[in-house]
């Protein structure tokens, strides 16, 4: 019985030293902009009630960033192959998406993209404050967007 009390004496002060020494793991560059987020389409005017959470613009996960769309009431999603640090934020590179065979030949959705520059699988992300955004150079989202902060605090 001694020897386990003297190896547990022992071993946990070095096990503690251990852990400490760590390497602490750090998240994706992007972890900073996940959640759900109001405006963007139109000037932001509620982040904070329960109606900001039931229905967001732009939803950031690890993966994915989901949109909503203004021809269709599902969310356009698109997955995320890169995030690169930029000086006021970030850029986002998705998976390119393939076209849509329909009858009017090989298309993507006009809506798939975030109406920026004209290239529908990149978007750049500027940090306009702890819980606003921006996306500049995007047409289809002219306004900030705010984080919806209901239940969070």
């Amino acid at each position: 019985m001694r020897r386990w009390a003297l190896l547990l004496a022992l071993g946990l002060p070095l096990a503690g030293a251990m852990d400490a020494g760590a390497q602490q793991r750090q998240g994706p560059p992007h972890e900073w902009t996940f959640g759900m987020w109001t405006g963007g389409l139109y000037p932001a005017v509620d982040s904070e009630s329960p109606s900001c959470a039931g229905l967001p613009t732009v939803i950031f996960t690890r993966d994915i960033v989901m949109r909503v769309s203004v021809l269709d009431t599902a969310y356009r999603q698109r997955t995320i192959e890169t995030v690169a640090l930029q000086p006021n934020g970030l850029e986002f590179r998705f998976t390119p998406i393939a076209p849509m065979v329909g009858p009017l030949g090989n298309r993507t959705p006009p809506d798939i993209g975030f109406g920026c520059g004209g290239n529908p699988n990149i978007l750049r992300v500027e940090r306009k404050g702890p819980d606003e955004i921006a996306f500049p150079g995007c047409d289809e989202f002219p306004s900030t967007l705010k984080r919806c902060t209901a239940g969070s605090r």
